[in-house]
Parts: C-alpha cells; structure tokens; sequence
C-alpha cells in the first residue's frame, strides 16, 4: 500500500491546509532553515507513528497566532490536521477481495482524516453487491432466500429481507454468520458491514511512519542496570526513556538480548557473543554505504568500571568505540567522531531495530513509510552522494520522505521528486512541486545541484585534452575538420577538447579531472622555458611528462616533439594565414588597412610582435590594449579554405601526438 498524498495543516507554521504529492519511491521536500519542512514531517509521524508515542497536542501544534479562538471549539469540534490519501497494491486488493468476495480494484484508493483530538475518520466507498452475490450463491441455500439476499443492496438488510421466510438449516446457517458479522461491528458502523470489515484488513497494511531527525543519535556509553530500571518505570511514566535510551535498546534488539537478561549482573559471555556479533554486523552493513573511510570497524563493549561516576560505576555498561584500521585499530569513543558518522550509524542501528520489530510482530502486514528530517547534513559532499544510493536502497522496499536544504541531496536528473517549501509571510508554509513562483532562495539548493552536474558532466569524454583558451579549441576543431575531408590524421572523435582559460587554471582541472580517474592531455603555449607548475604535477605523478605537449614541439617540421622557440598556438600558422584571419577578424578598427608579415617587427611570436606593432602605430582594438584572440579563430571557423599546407602538416603533427597519448 503506497500514501498518495498527504493534506497538511493548520499545524504550527502551516497555517493553511496544503496537499502534497508522494511520489511512490522517493519525495524531496527542499527549502530554507525554518521553512516549515520538519512541520510536515512531524504531521506525518503524528497521524500514526511506528512507536506509538508521537500524538497532536493542539497546545504545542496548533498555529499559535489562532490558539486561543481553537482551544474554544476543540472539545466540541477539533479541528482536521492531516487528510492521508492511500492506494491499495494489487497484491493488497487480490488478498483482501479473497477474504471477503468483495471486488476492489487493483488501484483502489481510500482516505484517513486524522483529528487534534487524535481520532480519525475514514472514507472508503466499498461496493455490497459482490459479496451479497457470493452469499446467494451457496449451493446449499433455498431458492427463496437466495432470491431475499440477492434483492439486498447492503449486508445490514439481508436479515430484514429474509425474516418472513420459512428457513431450511442451510438458511438458518448462513443467516447466523451473517448476524454475527453483523454483531461485530460497532454500532456506528452497522449500517457499512462490509465496509467495516474491509477497514479492519485495510488497517492491518496501512503504512506507518518512522521519523528520524537530528537528535536521535547514540550515546557512546551507557549502565545497563540504570536502563533497565528505566524500561520499568517507563511503563507509567514513558518520558524515563530518552532518544538515547531507545537507541541503545534498538541495539540490544538487534543483538536479540533483553533488559532482563543484564537487570541482575552475572555472566557475560554470552551476552558478549551476541554484541560482537552485532557489531559485525554492523560494520558490514555502514561500510557498504559509508566510502569516506573503509577502514573503520565497530566496537561494542559490555563491561562494568566501578571507578566511573553514577550510575556507570554500578555493574556492567555497554560502550561503543569506533577503531581505525589505518592506524593499527586505535579506537575511540562513538561520540568523539565525526558529527556525519555519528548519525549515519545512529540511524542504521535505530532503522534496523524497527524493523526487526515489525517483522517480529507476525500479525501485521503494515509497510513503514521513512521520514528523514535533514538527513547526512553533516557529511562530507561525496558522502553525501553515498547516502543518498542509500536511501535509493532503502526506497526499494519502503516510501522515502526526507528534507534537505543541501544540493548534494537532489538528484538532478529526478527533479519530479522535489517538492519546494517556503514560509510566506501571509498564509505560513507552502509546499509546492511548482518552482516557477519560489524565491530565489527557496530552489537555490535545486539551481546548485543542476550547476553541479553540469559541471560533472562537461567533460562527457574519458579522454580530454586541455588546452589554455577557447581560441585554441576553435583552431583544433578546424584544423581537424580540414584533415578529416583530406583522409589524413585529425584529432579523435573520442577525445574532448577542454578550454582551461589559462595555464593557471589547466593546473587546476588537471587535479579534478585526475579526481574524476579521467585519461589527460595538455596542449599549452610555450614561453621559452618548461612551466614550473606543470614541473610539479609531474613530479607528483598527477600527469606524465609524455602528456604535456607544446606548441613549439610543433612548429618545426624538421624537429616534431623538441621544444624550441617560444610558441603560441597562433604559430602553428603561416604567418601570412594568421595575419588573413586577424585582418578579416579587426578590419573595421584597422580602418581597412590590412597588416602584411613585412609590417610587423623582428620576433618569435606572432602575437607578441603583432601587439608591439599596433603600440608603435596608435592602433587600439580594445580599451586594454592588445587583442581579443577568439575573434581571428572565429573567422577561420568561418572560412578555412585559406589555410595552407604547412600549417595543416604541423596540426596533423600534434593530432597524431595526441591520438598516440590515448
């Protein structure tokens, strides 16, 4: 059985009733601090909490502003605080029409009312017919009751419409049943048997909600005695039980030991067998989703220590530690590591308890739906990419709800699933599947997400070559086209080519491409002397020397591979095709003039003399001086029927440099 959606409201910061889609896996409720997303969390877990311990309070849950004009009316009419809308699973209506011959359909949905005074009411429409038509079918009955029963439109009427009859044994039989499902049902309800006791099988699969927030996280110790002894009084008075003390039951659970069994000290052993089998187990089961440090290991101690303070120096506690492989198992209290550790672990052991408790409990069938309240906020980014693999995990078998205000925590490529909240200043919370009208602030979070996996997915090779400038891009890709329609050596298809913008910044994604395990190449300008920064990334194997191309190995066809002169990538040219692109590229701020090679001044570079030329005459392209590089690679992209030969001879060249890297 799946919920649907969920009507909301009034309740603390929602202060008008709002509806929300759940989608059937995974819902994401995104918005700022204070927005109002543990308001509809908590709503949730009130209406029908797995423990049975979370109710509406109308003093504490009532929107506060309207409190006092409420609290008039709640004993008389409570006021509605979260409609639940369900929708059978084929299995479900399959098992139930089998029990009670009615016929639901395999999309069968219903709706549960939940009130401030914690009563609920139900909307089911269940149609009579199929079951009256089942009843009438018995083989054993008399003509003229089966003919009473069929002409009854409720279960209720049959015993009205056959009171006058002449009744065989079979009759009287069928009768009797039927008066005593009758009988069973509470007054109110005698006039909807049937629709009753479907009710009562659909309670038995209604999904319940765990909720898990920040708090709920273990302690790293813990007396036992002091615990059981809690567990006692607890039964009249419930708040001796603390998060932190339910949590360490949780574990004990897990390790199928109970409070009795450590009320009174004696022998441990068997007692330790199981934790450290717990403890085991629960190493596993973090390490498969925990990646940030593999080499952590679970500890769980039961001890005494009669020098500690009270209560932990009267018989055994139970400790948990965490050691670390890396560092030969020095091992530390839970509570003294990572803040993210701490509640990943508290939550598998809590969730793992709960449901060792359901599937104990044989008699229901009920499907827990998740409810995390900001869950792995305080783990690292990739971390949380690991938690939320988790929580798709976890959505194979249960409904998911969790809220985040962290871009790590939406799937980009599954925006269907978020829903946007926002706290208005006029009608409170509001949430939304709609982003189109949302602050800026609110979807901020979804804007940051798309940014990073734009940003994932900009290099879609396993093979990059990086290169200092988009003008470099534009040149190669030209360059490439030419030598593909020639049948010569061009640039792989595979291989992408990334614009840096600068040699600073190849360094730069260098070391996160190498993060990403990505295949790289670099082809920059030459200065005269290798760069230093590249030096050291090749001193630190982040790049093999082999890798890293420039363009003065290329200029000289006589001496492919050796550095020279200092080289631009504009050098690969001719220096009278490069100056055909940079005259077409400025002609308008050259005035029509056009700069022949004799023009220029002596030099290596034909940027470094073209911008010396242009100094000495007074020619200003752009208020900084110099030129804008993309603007003469843009006229080639335009019209490359003017490169010559030698110039296309040096890029095939460097293609086959770099196609023999990959």
């Amino acid at each position: 059985m799946k919920l649907i959606s969920a009507k909301v409201g009034p309740l603390k910061s929602i202060e008008t009733p709002t509806e929300v889609k759940i989608e059937d896996h995974v819902t994401v409720l995104v918005g700022m601090n204070e927005a109002g997303k543990t308001v509809f969390l908590q709503g949730l877990q009130k209406s029908d909490d797995v423990f049975g311990l979370a109710k509406f309070d109308y003093v504490e849950d009532y929107p506060r502003k309207n409190l006092t004009d409420y609290e008039r009316r709640h004993d008389e009419k409570p006021d509605m605080v979260t409609t639940l809308r369900f929708q059978l699973s084929s299995e479900n209506a399959q098992e139930i029409n089998a029990t009670l011959h009615t016929q639901l359909s395999n999309d069968f949905m219903f709706s549960v009312e939940h009130y401030y005074n914690n009563n609920i009411t139900i909307f089911i429409s269940v149609d009579d017919t199929p079951a009256i038509a089942t009843i009438a079918n018995q083989a054993n009955l008399s003509t003229d009751f089966r003919s009473a029963v069929q002409k009854a439109k409720l279960i209720h009427e049959i015993p009205v419409a056959v009171a006058n009859l002449n009744l065989t044994d079979a009759d009287k039989a069928a009768l009797g049943t039927i008066n005593s499902r009758i009988q069973k049902v509470p007054e109110n309800w005698r006039n909807n048997v049937l629709t009753y006791e479907v009710w009562q099988e659909l309670r038995k699969r209604l999904p319940i909600f765990m909720y898990f927030g920040d708090y709920d996280v273990l302690p790293s110790k813990m007396n036992l005695p002091d615990l059981a002894r809690r567990v006692a009084e607890a039964k009249e008075k419930p708040t001796e039980l603390t998060t932190e003390h339910r949590g360490i039951l949780a574990l004990l659970r897990m390790a199928n030991i109970t409070v009795d069994q450590f009320a009174n000290p004696g022998p441990l052993e068997a007692l330790i067998a199981r934790i450290e089998s717990v403890s085991i187990k629960l190493t596993d089961q973090i390490m498969e989703f925990w990646k940030q440090n593999e080499d952590l290991q679970v500890k769980i101690e039961i001890r005494p220590d009669p020098n500690d303070e009270p209560p932990y120096n009267s018989g055994p506690n139970l400790y948990i530690r965490i050691s670390n492989n890396k560092h030969r198992g020095v091992s530390t209290p839970f509570r003294q590591r990572s803040r993210g550790f701490i509640w990943f672990f508290s939550f598998l052991t809590w969730f793992d308890s709960v449901q060792h408790q359901l599937e104990a409990d044989h008699a229901t069938k009920r499907p827990v739906i998740l409810l995390l309240d900001e869950p792995a906020l305080s783990l690292h980014a990739l971390a949380q990419g690991d938690f939320l693999r988790y929580i798709d995990d976890l959505a194979q078998r249960h409904q998911v709800i969790y809220s985040t205000h962290s871009p790590f925590m939406v799937h980009s490529d599954r925006l269907h699933e978020v829903r946007v909240v926002e706290d208005r200043a006029r009608g409170g919370t509001v949430i939304s599947d709609n982003v189109s009208w949302t602050d800026e602030r609110t979807i901020f979070p979804l804007q940051a997400a798309l940014g990073w996996t734009v940003a994932q997915n900009l290099f879609i090779s396993e093979r990059n070559l990086l290169v200092e400038g988009s003008a470099d891009l534009v040149y190669l890709q030209a360059a490439s086209s030419i030598l593909e329609s020639q049948g010569k050596a061009y640039l792989r298809p595979d291989i992408t080519i990334v614009p840096a913008g600068g040699l600073d910044k190849v360094v730069t994604f260098i070391a996160l491409l190498n993060a990403n395990k990505l295949r790289i190449a670099v082809f920059h300008d030459y200065r005269g002397a290798p760069e230093q920064k590249l030096l050291d990334l090749m001193r630190e194997k982040l790049i093999a020397s082999k890798a890293v191309l420039d363009a003065s190995q290329f200029r000289d066809l006589a001496a492919i591979g050796k550095s020279g002169k200092p080289s631009d990538t504009e050098d690969l040219f001719e220096p009278a095709t490069y100056l055909h692109y940079f005259n077409e590229a400025f002609k308008d701020g050259l005035l029509g003039t056009a700069i022949a090679e004799s023009d220029l001044p002596a030099g290596d570079r034909i940027i470094e003399r073209l911008d010396r030329y242009m100094a000495s005459k007074g020619i200003q392209l752009r208020p900084s001086a110099g030129f804008n590089h993309y603007l003469p690679a843009i006229a080639l992209a335009r019209d490359p029927s003017v490169i010559d030969a030698t110039t296309l001879r040096r890029f095939e060249a460097l293609f086959k440099a770099v196609n023999a890297l990959f």
